[in-house]
C-alpha cells in the first residue's frame, strides 16, 4: 500500500506548500492553508475522458457542425446562455444565499422535463421532501423531473449512468465529496476533484450539467479558481435578497457572449422573466436635483437606468465616498474632473451614487450622466425635464463618443423622453437618420457645456 503524504492547502487559492505557515505565499492571506492527506497515485490516470487517442487534423478539416442546442423555458436564461442549452456543457451559477439559484435552476428542470427530456436533481443540502414542497410552490412538477438527496461523488455517478438525464443538477458543488480524499466537503481539494469528475461525466455521457456554487462573504466564488476554469460557462446572481428583481450575469461563456444580462423578478410563484426591464427600473421616478437617466447598453439589450447622487458637506475628513452600483474609482475620477475643470469644490463633501433598484452599471457611457447628477446635487439645481444623458468623459473634461448610440436613442424614445443629451460625433451619426420632430438631439462637446444644457438656468430653484 502506497504512503500517504501529508501537504498544506489554502483554502482560498488552492496554492500547496509541503509546510505550514501562516500566509499563504500566493494569494497574501492569512490562515488559511490546511493540512491534507493526499491519496496513492495509481497507474491509471482518472483525468482523461477516453481511452482512446484522436489523430491531429488540420483545423480546416474539423466538421463545422451547428450545436444542437435546446431551451430552458426562461427567455432570459436563454439569452445570458447565448441561446439555449447545449448537451454535454457544464454550467456554474453562483449568488448569495437566498438570491434564487435553486428556484431557478428547479424551474428550467421542470421546463426541460415538460419537454421531454430525462432530468436528474442532485441535492446535497436538502432532503427530497423539501424539494417536492419548492416544487409543488413553484409548479415544477413533471414526470420526466427525477430528485435524489445525495453527497457521495462515486454514488452520483452510478445515478446518472442509470437514469441517462439529458440535464444534470447538483446543488452544490460544495457538499460533494470522493470517498478516496479525507478532506471535508468543501475543501479545495474536493472541491476541485469532484468538479473535474463532473466534467468528465458530463462530457464523455454528453450530459449538460448546472452546478451551483457558494460564495464567501467578499461576493466572490468560494473554492479554487480552477473551478472557474474546469465549466464551460459561469453565471453570477446579483441583487439583494429583500429586493424584487435579480440580474443575471455572464462572466465567462465558451458559446455566446460574456456581455449579456438577464432580468428576473422575485415573486410567490419564482423567479420571473422581466423582458421590458426599462419599465421595471422607471415608474417611480421622480424628476428631481440629482437624478438622471441612463441609456447604458448590456450586451444587445438597451436599458434606462436612473442614476442617483447626493453630496453633502462634511465636518470630517477624509470625505466618504459610497456606492454599491458604480465603481468607486470611477466616482473619484470624475470628482477629480469637476473640481480640476470646473473649479467645483466638490472634494470636501461626503458623495453617495446609487442606481434605482441597485443595479450595477460599467461602461464608458456612463461618465457624462453621473458626472451632471453630481454637480446637480452640489449646485442643487434640477435637470432638464424628459432627458437622458449619456457619453464618456475624458481627463481633459472632454464629452467623447460612445458605441451603440443608435441603440440608446431609440430606447430612450421609446420610453418617452424627449431631450437626449449625448457627445457631438454620435450627434454627427444619428442626425442623419430620421428622428421624431419632438425629440431634441443636443450635442455637447465638454463637461462645461453639459452642465449648461442639463441644468438650464430657468429650471433653477429660487434660492439660487
Amino acid at each position: 500500500m502506497a504512503k500517504k503524504k501529508i501537504r498544506y492547502v489554502c483554502q482560498e487559492c488552492g496554492a500547496e506548500s509541503v509546510k505550514w505557515m501562516g500566509k499563504c505565499p500566493m494569494c497574501g492571506k492569512w490562515n488559511t492553508l490546511v493540512e491534507e492527506e493526499t491519496a496513492p497515485e495509481i497507474t491509471a490516470s482518472p483525468h482523461a475522458l477516453t481511452t482512446s487517442f484522436e489523430t491531429p487534423r488540420r483545423i480546416a478539416e474539423v466538421d463545422m457542425e451547428e450545436l444542437p442546442r435546446f431551451a430552458t423555458g426562461s427567455g432570459e436564461l436563454d439569452r445570458v446562455l447565448g441561446g439555449g442549452l447545449i448537451p454535454g456543457s457544464i454550467i456554474l451559477i453562483a449568488g448569495d444565499p437566498g438570491v434564487g439559484k435553486s428556484s431557478l435552476t428547479l424551474a428550467v428542470c421542470a421546463n426541460v422535463a415538460r419537454g421531454g427530456r430525462k432530468v436528474l436533481y442532485i441535492t446535497g443540502e436538502e432532503s427530497a421532501r423539501q424539494i417536492r414542497m419548492r416544487a409543488e410552490r413553484l409548479n415544477a412538477l413533471a414526470d420526466e423531473l427525477y430528485i435524489c438527496a445525495e453527497n457521495n461523488f462515486e454514488r452520483i455517478t452510478h445515478h446518472v449512468e442509470k437514469v441517462q438525464p439529458q440535464l444534470l443538477i447538483v446543488d452544490s458543488i460544495q457538499t460533494i465529496y470522493k470517498t478516496e480524499i479525507e478532506s471535508a466537503p468543501g475543501s479545495v481539494s474536493q472541491v476541485r476533484e469532484c468538479s473535474a469528475g463532473l466534467m468528465r461525466l458530463s462530457k464523455s455521457l454528453c450530459v449538460t450539467t448546472f452546478v451551483i456554487g457558494h460564495v464567501t462573504k467578499d461576493g466572490s466564488l468560494a473554492g479554487p479558481r480552477i473551478l472557474e476554469h474546469i465549466v464551460d460557462t459561469v453565471l453570477f446572481f446579483e441583487g439583494e435578497r429583500n429586493a424584487d428583481f435579480r440580474v443575471l450575469r455572464a462572466i465567462k461563456n465558451r458559446f455566446g457572449a460574456t456581455s449579456e444580462i438577464g432580468l428576473f423578478e422575485m415573486r410567490d410563484t419564482g423567479l420571473e422573466d422581466v423582458p421590458d426591464a426599462s419599465k421595471l427600473f422607471l415608474p417611480e421616478r421622480a424628476e428631481d436635483i440629482g437624478s438622471v437617466v441612463v441609456p447604458t447598453v448590456e450586451g444587445t439589450r438597451p436599458l434606462l437606468v436612473e442614476v442617483q447622487a447626493l453630496v453633502a458637506p462634511t465636518p470630517f475628513m477624509p470625505p466618504r465616498r459610497t456606492s454599491d452600483a458604480v465603481d468607486i474609482k470611477r466616482i473619484q475620477l470624475l470628482l477629480a474632473v469637476l473640481e480640476k475643470r470646473l473649479h467645483l469644490s466638490i472634494g470636501a463633501c461626503d458623495v453617495y451614487v446609487k442606481t434605482a433598484g441597485g443595479i450595477k452599471i460599467d461602461e464608458p457611457a456612463t461618465d457624462l450622466p453621473i458626472a451632471v447628477a453630481l454637480a446637480s446635487s452640489f449646485a442643487n439645481r434640477k435637470i432638464l425635464p424628459q432627458s437622458v444623458i449619456f457619453g464618456e468623459v475624458g481627463l481633459g473634461g472632454e464629452v467623447r463618443a460612445v458605441s451603440k448610440a443608435r441603440q440608446r436613442v431609440d430606447e430612450s424614445i421609446r420610453m418617452g423622453f424627449t431631450n437626449i443629451i449625448m457627445p457631438k460625433k454620435n450627434f454627427a451619426e444619428i442626425s442623419k437618420m430620421k428622428i421624431e420632430s419632438a425629440v431634441k438631439l443636443i450635442p455637447v462637446e465638454n463637461l462645461r457645456d453639459a452642465l449648461k444644457v442639463s441644468m438650464p438656468r430657468k429650471s433653477a430653484d429660487s434660492s439660487d
